[in-house]
């Protein structure tokens, strides 16, 4: 069967010319089912889960559809982390320039009067919802000629309570727009969030990128002892050429976990809500840069870190419920490169998690590393298996 090109799926040639610079020549699945209709200016549905190339499918309708010629904020993309805000005004950033469009992004934890006057002159703007709310309140962003509305991981942002925000911003925007609705799931609440904001959508399903599936190869569940749960991420931690992402519950946790391990000898960061922005773009940057080898986060890491090079994800405490699993262990197994995701749990975790194994598909994997649900033998084990491919 024959793969449409970007050209063929109505790209432009000065756009993709950036895009094959940067070594991107084949759409993905996500972007060859949602271009067509997006550069159409049709409302868009779709379920994409992180990884598999949204954040270009709709950053390729927004630089086509728009003129450098309008003032004004045209294009708006609502995003729930700071994080992501940054990832995708880099992405986008990109691919707007052969267009000449000026790309802006706002987010809490740095000053207000910097971010405002780059948003006054942007044509395409990249908010978290607080912050946005923040700038219309104080009439220092207008959304009165917005023609193009993006929610992107909009599960997420309901997840985190934004929806009363994003009501609220998504009323000031004219109704005459073009909208396009990015979430994991497309169901319950979501689900009736995504029809109240569109009209006629196209509804589109993508899974991630063929072949992606086979990039975390390694699922692992450890089960571990309140005394021998540290020396256990330890061992874990032990390739010092490897990047790894530890999930902890508290923003306390984090700090306190960092310390434990710096007791250890392993050079950790942590990253959390309470640290500035500034601060976690300098963690962050010495963790790509390999300065650090792990990166303790809570969930605020969970969307919009997109580092190739993570090769363990590790849930020092579990997460939550699948959903969080899925949202965790996806930052690693990414730009072609393997992963392994591991989740140490507590003998009076193991229900919990079971149910949560079983709901994202691993219960063999499991049950392998000798989790009932129940009672099950304690493991402590710093080898490597491997297990069915993500």
């Amino acid at each position: 069967m024959h793969e449409q090109s970007f050209r063929e799926l109505g790209v432009s040639s000065p756009v993709v010319e950036t895009l094959a610079s940067r070594g991107i020549h084949d759409p993905f699945r996500i972007q060859t089912l949602v271009l067509p209709d997006a550069l159409a200016g049709l409302d868009v549905l779709a379920r994409s889960p992180t990884g598999s190339g949204k954040t270009l499918a709709f950053a390729l309708a927004i630089v086509e559809r728009l003129s450098n010629r309008d003032s004004g904020v045209r294009g708006l993309i609502l995003v729930p982390t700071r994080e992501l805000a940054a990832q995708v005004a880099d992405e986008l950033g990109a691919v707007a320039r052969p267009k000449q469009l000026r790309v802006a992004a706002v987010y809490g934890g740095v000053p207000v009067a910097a971010q405002a006057k780059r948003a006054k002159s942007a044509h395409v703007l990249i908010a978290t919802p607080g912050r946005l709310e923040d700038l219309i309140n104080r009439r220092l962003v207008s959304l009165d000629r917005v023609s193009i509305l993006v929610l992107d991981e909009a599960d997420r942002m309901l997840d985190m309570g934004f929806q009363p925000q994003v009501d609220k911003i998504v009323a000031r925007v004219p109704r005459e727009r073009q909208t396009m609705f990015f979430s994991a799931t497309l169901d319950g609440e979501i689900g009736k969030l995504a029809h109240k904001y569109t009209r006629s959508a196209s509804r589109f399903e993508a899974e991630l990128p063929q072949g992606a599936d086979t990039l975390v190869t390694d699922h692992q569940f450890v089960a571990v002892t309140s005394q021998n749960k540290i020396d256990t991420l330890i061992s874990h931690l032990g390739d010092k050429r490897s990047l790894s992402l530890v999930f902890v519950r508290t923003k306390r946790g984090a700090d306190r976990l960092v310390r434990r391990l710096a007791h250890h000898d392993v050079a950790a960061g942590a990253m959390h809500g309470d640290m500035s922005q500034a601060a976690r773009e300098r963690t962050l940057a010495k963790f790509a840069a390999g300065k650090i080898s792990t990166l303790v986060a809570t969930d605020v890491a969970a969307r919009g870190l997109d580092l190739p090079n993570i090769t363990h994800v590790i849930n020092y405490d579990p997460p939550e419920d699948e959903k969080a699993y899925v949202h965790r262990v996806g930052r690693t197994g990414r730009a072609g490169k393997a992963g392994t995701g591991i989740t140490l749990v507590l003998p009076d975790q193991q229900t919990e998690m079971g149910r949560v194994a079983t709901g994202v598909g691993r219960r063999e994997e499991f049950e392998r590393d000798g989790l009932t649900g129940g009672r099950a033998k304690l493991v402590y084990s710093g080898r490597r298996r491997r297990g069915s491919r993500w």
